[in-house]
């Protein structure tokens, strides 16, 4: 029996209209798909988020087991894996990197076009991160170039643990699909790179502010002694230069206000001079606040922090008495000082910064690294500009323009005025030796100024009472009282100074910290004081 021929023909017809049907229906969900995609990413700001609204929609109509993102990374030339959408686990993390050669997401990348995968080989794609995907069980994959603006960003990832799973059709819908998200991901990362400069430019006013209620403020550098002339010379030599500098000098001598000046006159001026005191900050923390740490770093880690190091980028950072630091942290120091990288606690993402260091110390490093206790490497590293301040015993002739500078200053902020202040007072404060330096001076002019109660400024001090004497018997001609008064007196400076913390020890009923403390009115730190009390053996009585 022949076929009828109109019975033929109408069976075609009818299978040519399932068929386009079919693909009508096709096209519907495909456009359905591009514009969920789109509703899903155009208000999102996270790529993470992106990702995951991206893969859940796209699994409808592509089954897949693995979604990722991965963008160029400019230093290190590799594509790094910013997030990903797995249905199954694996300890793959964030930052992992695509090698330009040797990986299909390199190879999509570098020739903008999709590359589909239908059997994983890893003799095509030896990549270390590859070879891990084929452990976890992946087979196939489709790799598209993620391009917005006729820039290469970097790939969209989706792969399969099925062999074959992927057509050139889902090829070419995907490349839709990943145009979407090219201009989706620049956006976060525009929006990322925004929040990062708000953040940083909050941590700067917080630490500017921080720096405007510091105590010891100094406006300007006071004097014109031939040994302070010396030190200017030599920061104005060293500023215009990027050079490490070390400041060496007592406590009180104003390394900060050297560190400043060299700020000021170099080329980072417009940038932040940020400080950190090491002898300030518990060993614990000390690592955290110089190079930042991650959320859940460590206990109490309750959130990211930024480190001073990448708070100082472009600018400078000076490291108060650098002595202080861990001998265990020096090595994590001195590579950020050779190769001007660092990583964050808890993060294995390497930051590159561009900081001018300054490191301050009132203690004799080369002594420390002959008892090993500080690093040789790093001091060399640290010695390559050496400024000393003289103690302010050295530049006697600065002590009447300070005298009169600070006696102005803290008379403003007291609403009080003075005009003047006697030569007696003058002489007996140039010939005190003044163990705590500028910052002791300006603690007793303050002190002479709150309790002045007229024009003329009044300074008691048992010290200079007792300099006082000396200057009168010698005056009066009395060699054998004289003679007598400097037996009992002490005569080299570490007596002067041990008898002056003595002194000010039994004041105070030998309470060495707070506000009321010997430290405080001795203008030192508290583990300065107690250090300078082991080194010039003083105990408390018993």
């Amino acid at each position: 029996m022949r076929d009828d021929p109109l019975s033929t023909s109408a069976l075609g017809a009818s299978q040519q209209r399932e068929q386009r049907l079919a693909t009508a229906e096709a096209e519907r969900d495909r456009f359905q798909l591009l514009l969920d995609i789109n509703n899903a990413v155009v208000t999102r700001l996270d790529l993470k988020s992106i990702l995951h609204a991206t893969s859940e929609s796209l699994r409808k109509i592509i089954p897949h087991d693995s979604a990722a993102i991965s963008l160029y990374d400019s230093e290190s030339r590799q594509l790094r894996l910013h997030s990903f959408d797995l249905q199954y686990p694996s300890d793959v993390e964030e930052g992992a990197l695509f090698p330009l050669e040797g990986s299909p997401e390199g190879l999509a990348f570098t020739e903008r076009r999709p590359v589909v995968i239908g059997e994983l080989d890893l003799k095509e794609f030896p990549a270390p991160l590859i070879e891990h995907a084929y452990k976890d069980g992946l087979r196939s994959a489709c790799i598209i170039p993620l391009v917005a603006h006729n820039r290469a960003m970097g790939t969209l990832d989706i792969a399969s643990r099925s062999e074959n799973a992927f057509t050139e059709s889902d090829a070419d819908l995907l490349t839709h699909i990943a145009a979407q998200i090219a201009i989706a991901v620049e956006n976060a990362l525009a929006y990322r790179e925004i929040a990062a400069l708000k953040n940083r430019l909050a941590s700067e006013k917080i630490y500017l502010q921080e720096e405007i209620q510091t105590q010891y403020n100094f406006e300007q550098i006071i004097g014109r002694s031939a040994a302070l002339k010396r030190v200017l010379k030599q920061v104005e030599t060293v500023a215009s230069t990027d050079s490490v500098v070390l400041i060496c000098g007592k406590t009180g001598t104003g390394k900060e206000l050297i560190a400043r000046a060299i700020h000021n006159l170099s080329a980072r001026r417009e940038r932040t001079l940020v400080k950190l005191n090491c002898a300030a900050i518990p060993t614990g923390l000390l690592e955290s606040e110089l190079f930042g740490h991650e959320k859940g770093a460590f206990t109490g880690a309750l959130s990211q922090r930024v480190g001073r190091f990448e708070l100082a980028h472009k600018g400078t950072l000076l490291l108060d008495e650098i002595g202080e630091i861990p001998f265990e942290l020096q090595p994590k120091l001195l590579r950020v000082l050779q190769e001007q990288e660092f990583e964050r606690l808890g993060s294995s993402r390497t930051i590159k910064t561009d900081v001018r260091l300054i490191a301050a110390t009132n203690c004799d490093l080369k002594q420390m690294v002959n008892e090993n206790k500080f690093r040789a490497d790093l001091y060399y590293r640290l010695n390559v500009f050496p400024i000393v301040v003289p103690p302010l015993r050295e530049r006697a002739e600065d002590i009447p323009l300070l005298v009169s500078y600070f006696a102005q200053k803290h008379a403003r902020r007291m609403n009080k005025r003075i005009d003047t202040i006697p030569n007696e007072t003058l002489q007996a404060l140039g010939r005190y030796p003044w163990p705590g330096n500028v910052r002791e001076l300006e603690n007793v002019i303050e002190r002479g100024v709150i309790l002045s109660t007229g024009r003329e400024l009044q300074v008691t001090l048992p010290e200079l009472d007792e300099a006082e004497a000396i200057s009168s018997a010698s005056h009066d001609g009395d060699i054998r009282a004289t003679q007598t008064q400097r037996a009992a007196t002490p005569t080299t400076f570490s007596e002067v100074e041990r008898a002056h913390i003595l002194r000010v020890l039994n004041d105070c009923n030998w309470v060495i910290g707070g506000p009321r403390g010997a430290a405080s009115k001795l203008g030192l730190n508290r583990s300065t004081l107690r250090s300078k009390m082991m080194k010039l053996r003083i105990t408390r009585p018993e």
